[in-house]
């Protein structure tokens, strides 16, 4: 009798763990990781969820800007963090492509995707691509043209050597029969700071990094990566619209270390829940007309699986690209 109620007892202890971990965490701020600089879509989106998500949670959640290897550093040092809650990754489809690239050059990857557990998607938009208003494309065809003219070239820069924005442009440069040259920066927001500046031709961005230049009258969109026309964009033709067949999604998601215990990862989820539906955080993310697409984690794993399995024959297919 003794021992039956010692073995019950013994087997309740993870519950009651489970729920002691759920009813302390978080107890210090916690640190989400953008591995981009400034500006980008990883920043734009992780700014405003780290703030809603430290409102809900009562701790702050601090963003801390990782930039390096298209994406590969800040991912690295969340996959290697401690799994308790305490560091939490706001990616981009990047994530996948990573390490599939790393093996392609001969090199051993930074990290591994299941080094990593999703916690939610939270936006996901088809990317554009933009050159200055005052350059001399006024057309896809225009830059299209060009390029058959002079292979090589017409520049284009992007996040980094096989980030989000490298793989879309080279998708459509495949598509179209184009060679272009790459010029990768260290994010998002320095490659558009490059194509404002004049030192380079196009870029591959997210809408929410791009609409208000373009608005400005700065940028001019010739296409979008998407399978229609973006509702914020509604005069810009899709590239499939416009024979060619590109098609690439940017999108947003947190991540935890794999091991991160299951109730740090279900305060962890009930707390993005909260945050997309939050009225706070929709204003935020209507003003950069970024829409949400909230997909809680068993979802976002079977979203991941499938884009992972996308772009890796994507990303096999460009092969091994220079670094320059």
């Amino acid at each position: 009798m003794q021992r039956r109620a010692l073995i019950a007892g013994t087997a309740l202890l993870p519950l009651a763990f489970g729920a002691a971990a759920q009813d302390t965490f978080p107890s210090r701020p916690i640190q989400m990781i953008v591995p981009f600089p400034p500006g980008g879509v990883a920043d734009i989106t992780g700014r405003p969820t780290a703030h809603v998500m430290g409102k809900l949670l009562k701790q702050s959640v601090v963003v801390q800007n990782r930039p390096g290897a298209g994406g590969s550093v800040g991912a690295a040092l969340a996959a290697r963090s401690a799994p308790d809650g305490y560091t939490i990754l706001m990616a981009l489809s990047s994530i996948s492509v990573l390490p599939v690239a790393d093996r392609l050059q001969g090199r051993t990857p930074a990290y591994e995707l299941d080094q990593l557990a999703p916690i939610a998607l939270i936006s996901a938009d088809p990317t554009v691509l933009v050159v200055r208003e005052d350059g001399p494309y006024k057309t896809l065809k225009d830059l299209v043209d060009a390029a058959k003219a002079r292979p090589g070239t017409i520049n284009y820069g992007s996040s980094g050597v096989y980030g989000t924005l490298h793989v879309a442009m080279e998708i459509f440069a495949s598509a179209a029969g184009i060679k272009l040259f790459h010029i990768p920066y260290q994010g998002g927001g320095p490659a558009v700071a490059a194509l404002l500046g004049g030192q380079i031709d196009a870029l591959a961005s997210g809408p929410s990094a791009a609409i208000g230049q373009i608005k400005a009258g700065k940028m001019r969109a010739l296409a979008v990566w998407g399978d229609k026309r973006l509702a914020s964009l509604p005069d810009v033709p899709s590239m499939k619209e416009l024979g060619y067949n590109a098609t690439f999604y940017i999108w947003s998601g947190l991540f935890a270390p794999a091991a991160t215990p299951q109730p740090v990862m279900a305060v962890l989820r009930d707390a993005v829940r909260r945050t997309v539906a939050d009225p706070e955080f929709k204003d935020a993310m209507a003003k950069v007309e970024t829409p949400i697409a909230y997909l809680d984690a068993s979802e976002f794993k079977i979203f991941l699986d499938r884009d992972s399995q996308r772009l890796r024959i994507a990303v096999e297919r460009i092969g091994k690209v220079p670094e320059n």
